[in-house]
């Protein structure tokens, strides 16, 4: 078959799959999660030595350390797919939920009820536990998926994905409603993407350029986002201590992931103080910082920023930093360079944290806290499957109750309209 006809079959099967996985209970679904976690630990060497290929592949392309270490099921990695489907089984099943209810004057008793999105499209790279964590999520919400790994984990995807077949198939339920797509092909996914009659929603996950190449192809709604531009405010009078504790987390904790802080906002009344006393703690670190010209001025060592790094998604060790007279400067800074992320404000002014939390335009904005916490299990959700920036239909962290919409129901005694 060519893959047009692979691609097409799939997604009309997952779309008669979820009309099945919609109308599941709670305890069904967990059966099925609780399977695939049982699979997981009883098939683990199988799983390591389909992913030894790929590794080895992997080297063979000359991939980096960082890529190969995210393309490896490691013992840890696997019993972490196993947690993360027992922790998505503890999470409450948002489907059937009454999220509002009220009476109209006539009578009628109207309500929102959530309800699955249909079939989800998930694209991503690298990571092959991505696999198990997204259909854990688009399964317990009452959704079916298909899922595009990377190509450089097709042999690890396509064991997990006979992992989620068997393990559905052994609960008397359609194998379709999770697939992985079985093969390399560039092709398949701009095919994917024009599967517009059976797929609600595409996610990407990865990469800007991914997530480009992702919008500019698809006839589907896609949830996005291209990049973690994200910016720590010092506000004028901020605790010094804190402030340099939580830009530190954001920065250094984990440098290399989207809700890392790369742009530092300093208020000119705290930058004779608090930058020498940060950029210690940076350069301790092995924090590279780019500075503004007032920023250089008080940090010696510190690289003058181009206008380029104020846009800049480094992933890394470096943190670019300017110094402006007001938060009125900080939130204009932000507004023109913000990927709409997670942002963050220290201070100890009750109005000027009202307003930094009112006025910027960010899927998350903290107050005294680390950019780090935009993220799905630090925010209570238990998991997410990505994080939105764009608006429709999510902004943020998406969880359970973001993979679902709601419907109206109305209930009525006989009323007819006039």
């Amino acid at each position: 078959m060519s893959v047009e006809t692979i691609i097409r079959d799939m997604a009309s099967r997952a779309r008669s799959a979820s009309v099945i996985m919609a109308r599941l209970s709670a305890g069904e679904k967990n059966r099925v999660l609780g399977a695939v976690a049982e699979r997981l630990s009883a098939k683990k060497d199988h799983l390591q030595s389909e992913n030894s290929k790929d590794l080895a592949r992997a080297r063979e392309m000359g991939l980096s350390d960082a890529m190969i270490d995210r393309l490896t099921l490691s013992d840890t990695v696997i019993e972490s797919m196993i947690q993360g489907l027992y922790d998505v089984m503890a999470l409450e099943d948002p489907v059937g939920s009454i999220t509002r209810t009220w009476t109209r004057p006539n009578g009628l008793q109207v309500s929102r009820m959530r309800i699955p999105l249909g079939v989800i499209g998930m694209i991503y790279e690298s990571r092959p536990n991505v696999t198990i964590d997204a259909a854990a999520l688009c399964l317990k919400a009452g959704n079916a998926v298909i899922l595009r790994g990377g190509s450089e984990a097709l042999y690890s995807n396509q064991a997990l994905s006979a992992i989620l077949a068997e393990s559905l198939a052994a609960c008397g339920l359609p194998e379709a409603a999770a697939q992985v797509v079985p093969m390399r092909d560039r092709e398949a996914v701009g095919i994917l993407l024009k599967q517009e009659e059976y797929i609600d929603l595409i996610i990407p996950r990865g990469g800007e350029s991914l997530i480009r190449a992702v919008v500019e192809q698809s006839r589907i709604p896609v949830l996005k986002h291209y990049k973690g531009v994200c910016h720590v405010y010092v506000d004028e009078g901020a605790d010094p201590a804190m402030a340099e504790a939580i830009c530190l987390n954001a920065k250094t904790q984990r440098p290399g992931v989207c809700n890392a802080m790369e742009t530092l906002l300093v208020h000119a009344a705290e930058a004779d103080t608090f930058l020498p006393r940060m950029a210690a703690a940076f350069d301790a670190a092995g924090v590279e910082i780019r500075g503004c010209e007032r920023t250089c001025a008080r940090v010696p060592g510190a690289a003058a920023a181009t206008d380029a790094d104020w846009d800049a998604e480094y992933l890394d060790l470096i943190v670019s930093v300017r110094v402006v007279d007001s938060i009125d400067d900080a939130m204009a800074h932000i507004a023109a360079h913000s990927s709409h992320h997670t942002e963050s404000i220290v201070t100890r002014d009750y109005e000027r944290a009202r307003r930094f939390v009112r006025e910027v335009d960010s899927s998350a904005v903290m107050v005294n806290a680390s950019t780090r916490f935009n993220d799905g299990g630090e925010l209570g959700l238990g998991a997410e499957i990505g994080i939105s920036t764009s608006k429709l239909h999510a902004f943020g962290p998406m969880g359970l109750e973001e993979l679902t919409t709601t419907k109206f129901v109305v209930l009525g005694a006989g009323q007819v309209r006039g």
